[in-house]
């Protein structure tokens, strides 16, 4: 791994030179545009939606577009005033109960590694955190802007993870959930209940696999090597639909007992 920033870790008088890696990579399939009849990859041109006009990159500003739809063209002088930061610390603002951050907030997740010179406080920070079970609120300046963010601790390790602004989360607000608790049966809720002791256990990620990529991967072997593509077979069907919400619980009970080898009872 390549560090993307480094800096320090700042808490009451201590320091703790860091440096700042990306814990996770997107694995997601990228395809491209291309020419069905010769492969080639399709490109596209800057054009001007007024004039038709091809603009070369010497001549594209920013522009601000308003919730009436104008368009605010802001130059370079524009944004030389704007609130930008480039400071290389990690302020400790606080330290909070882990639970009291909403998981709706959390955003990139970084790992910290600290200087040679610097693992003896990078590890009390560590143990610090692990033993208090709290984390630390902190701000950061990435990419010239300052965000919130927790430390926390993962494996050994401490890991920083950006925030959300908390307007950048959006309300749940359903009318058709209104009422919905009061037409809940007793007999239903102690079956649901059921059914989440019968699939209870632990979170495994081996268990889960990106079926799609595999899938893509497969296919694009078997083009490579000249092979057919079969089609995926038709999954098998579950029976018609249950309109019963007290039946459908106790069927999801009886399947996840029988899966387990336990008796439906």
């Amino acid at each position: 791994m390549r560090a993307i920033w480094k800096g320090a870790v700042s808490f009451g008088l201590v320091n703790v030179p860091v440096r700042l890696y990306s814990a996770t990579e997107n694995h997601d399939v990228q395809f491209r545009q291309v020419h069905r009849e010769d492969g080639g990859r399709i490109k596209y041109k800057r054009v001007c939606s007024v004039d038709g006009e091809e603009v070369p990159y010497d001549q594209i500003a920013k522009g601000y577009e308003t919730e009436d739809g104008d368009m605010v063209v802001l130059t370079n002088e524009d944004l030389a005033d704007l609130p930008i930061s480039s400071s290389r610390e990690i302020a400790v603002d606080k330290f909070v109960p882990a639970d009291q951050i909403d998981p709706l907030l959390l955003d990139k997740c970084y790992y910290l590694e600290p200087d040679a010179a610097a693992v003896k406080p990078y590890v009390l920070l560590r143990e610090a955190l692990t033993q208090s079970e709290r984390v630390a609120l902190v701000t950061v300046s990435l990419r010239t802007r300052m965000t919130p963010a927790v430390l926390r601790v993962k494996d050994d390790v401490i890991a920083l993870q950006t925030l959300l602004w908390p307007d950048e989360i959006r309300a749940a607000d359903f009318g058709v959930l209104a009422d919905s608790e009061s037409e809940i049966k007793p007999a239903e809720q102690a079956m649901a209940q059921m059914l989440v002791d019968s699939l209870a256990g632990d979170y495994a990620p081996d268990e889960y696999e990106d079926d799609y990529a595999a899938a893509v991967r497969a296919v694009v072997e078997a083009k490579l090597e000249g092979g057919e593509v079969k089609a995926a077979p038709e999954p098998e069907d579950s029976g018609g639909e249950v309109v019963d919400l007290l039946a459908a619980l106790q069927q999801s009970v009886a399947r996840a007992k029988k899966g387990r080898g336990e008796e439906a009872g």
